[in-house]
């Protein structure tokens, strides 16, 4: 088995255990349960309590994400959602109904016990225009240039193609479209360890990109006006919690971990039609692209 495919079974076992968890009444969710507690920094407080109001209690429970990114970018009425590892839907039912009855959000997950908690918290939640697909984020079903905005929280640092995934990001939207993601974001070097530990992987943080690669990975796949707005910073008390169920020394690695990894707000936009791309005149005035 090649390590992408072994990164993808791992994370659709947790986060298969984690929807299961949620679907069964454990009263647990989120990164509060035991085989996912240590990402618990990450994944608290993300969501203010009109959000929370606004969805089912077990879409809140079942939030795994390091952000809230439909809080963070306008969504008009009219427009096409798609949100890329759409676990509980929480997010894809705030875009439902941000956008309107006019409008449509889709969520795209792989793990079925997710799809299956999104569509009963869609039922609950009495919301139509959302559609919940299965698949792979590095294989979107659905065709080029019919989405308005691709939205993901905390789950694109999980693939181990992200380049794939950016370039799936691209192709579905239309000219304009715009990119509006949360992620880990890692600033400077991190140690051998964090990166070679697969709980750490499934756990948002190991698969997570340098800062300046993700800029990178996102001009080569065609993308504009990059930016990245850091939205929490994560502290060495931080680091021990979502290293501790990761075998590796806590005391001796946490302190190397002090402010190197932050979830981040990153925009961008697929540029209009008859934009020759970020290397012309018309992509010199990203945002953050010479920093």
């Amino acid at each position: 088995m090649d390590s992408a495919s072994s990164v993808r079974d791992e994370v659709k076992k947790k986060y298969g255990s984690a929807a299961k968890a949620v679907s069964d009444g454990a009263g647990v969710g989120s990164c509060c349960d035991k085989g996912l507690r240590y990402c618990d920094p990450i994944t608290a407080n993300l969501y203010d309590d009109a959000d929370a109001s606004a969805v089912p209690e077990k879409a809140m429970l079942a939030s795994l994400g390091c952000g809230n990114p439909t809080a963070l970018i306008e969504l008009k009425a009219g427009e096409v959602v798609l949100d890329l590892g759409s676990g509980g839907g929480i997010d894809v039912l705030l875009s439902a109904r941000r956008v309107g009855p006019t409008g449509k959000a889709y969520g795209l997950d792989m793990t079925d016990e997710m799809l299956a908690l999104a569509r009963e918290n869609q039922r609950q939640a009495g919301v139509e225009n959302v559609e919940f697909l299965k698949g792979e984020i590095e294989s979107v079903p659905l065709p080029e240039k019919t989405v308005d905005v691709v939205i993901s929280n905390c789950v694109i640092n999980l693939s181990a193609d992200k380049d794939r995934v950016l370039r799936e990001a691209f192709r579905v939207l239309k000219p304009g479209g715009r990119f509006a993601v949360s992620d880990v974001v890692v600033r400077g070097e991190v140690p051998a360890e964090v990166r070679d530990s697969m709980m750490m992987w499934v756990g948002c943080v190991a698969g997570a990109l340098e800062e300046q690669e993700y800029r990178a990975k996102l001009k080569a796949a065609g993308f504009a006006e990059i930016d990245l707005e850091p939205t929490r910073v994560y502290d060495v008390e931080d680091a021990r919690q979502f290293l501790s169920e990761s075998g590796v020394d806590v005391d001796a690695i946490a302190p190397q971990l002090e402010g190197k990894f932050v979830s981040a707000f990153i925009r961008a936009t697929r540029p209009a039609e008859g934009c020759c791309g970020p290397e012309c005149g018309c992509g010199s005035h990203q945002k953050g692209e010479s920093q």
